[in-house]
């Protein structure tokens, strides 16, 4: 079914490659990033404040801390920002020529699951790998093309996982030390036309919402792997999406411009759909 929600504008802005939604309950803000523009962006819908911090390098998502400040998925590997984002540090520094970090997500342990990808997109040039808090690197799932969207189910014992050239969203059991995973096989299947399956999230009753790049629109599935919802979007590039805001039902929508010679006056703004939903409550970073 189509959904009926109305789409609206929550940040008007200009961003290259918006990507990687994250709520952060502590400071009542949604974290967002423009990885090509390396900004990492937070909006209190609250109060409508805004903040924007500039990295060194393209970054590809932004996490909170437990303790306060940022997790952040850069180019040349993963770093710790203090809570006032003045202090930096790197957790772990591996610069691959043409290699970048992208989507990244909070596993329920406090571990960091980070992806990477080619700036040429080169078929097995990236990787999913997971962070423990004291900088432990466990390949997850090596040699994929465009790692983005993670996320657990509700009882933590799956993952869903998207390499976005597959056009799947594959489901994965999640060993009981969290560092492993088995049993990796499609869910489902964006068909083509339809665009390429994006960042995702899962919702309290174990859907999964996907964001689809070129696709204009946001798919959810059920459990079974049945797709359920479409929420047709403005944009043309939907990159992914979280819930947020008070009780955690207000899906909110990155968007991106790059690529596009005429876009959407709203292509690269942060999108959100109001009451779309029930969100789970995330993890932040253990370290």
């Amino acid at each position: 079914m189509t959904a009926p929600h109305a789409v609206e504008p929550a940040v008007r802005e200009h961003a290259a490659l918006g990507e990687g939604p994250t709520w952060d309950p502590a400071a009542g803000r949604l974290l967002w990033v423009d990885v090509l523009g390396s900004r990492v962006h937070a909006y209190d819908p609250a109060t409508g404040r805004r903040t924007v911090m500039v990295t060194g390098q393209h970054v590809g998502a932004a996490k909170p801390r437990a303790g306060g400040g940022l997790v952040v998925n850069l180019r040349d590997g993963v770093g710790l920002y203090d809570e006032d984002g003045a202090g930096f540090r790197w957790l772990v520094h591996d610069p691959v020529p043409g290699r970048r970090g992208n989507d990244a997500a909070v596993a329920p342990d406090g571990s960091l699951w980070a992806g990477t990808m080619r700036y040429d997109e080169a078929e097995g040039g990236g990787a999913l790998t997971r962070i423990a808090p004291d900088g432990t690197v466990t390949p997850v799932l090596p040699r994929v093309t465009v790692s983005n969207g993670t996320g657990w189910s509700p009882d933590g014992t799956l993952v869903y996982y998207v390499d976005s050239p597959t056009r799947r969203i594959d489901v994965c059991r999640v060993a009981d030390d969290g560092g492993q995973v088995t049993d990796r096989r499609p869910l489902a299947v964006v068909e083509p036309g339809a665009g390429f399956p994006d960042g995702l999230t899962v919702d309290a009753d174990g859907c999964i919402w996907v964001a689809l790049w070129d696709g204009a629109a946001i798919h959810r599935y059920t459990p079974d792997g049945t797709l359920d919802r479409t929420v047709n979007l403005p944009v043309r590039r939907p990159t992914a999406c979280a819930f947020g805001g008070p009780g955690l039902r207000d899906l909110y929508v990155t968007t991106a411009r790059t690529g596009l010679t005429r876009p959407h006056p709203l292509a690269g703004s942060l999108l959100v759909l109001p009451g779309a939903g029930q969100g789970l409550a995330g993890s932040p970073f253990g370290g």
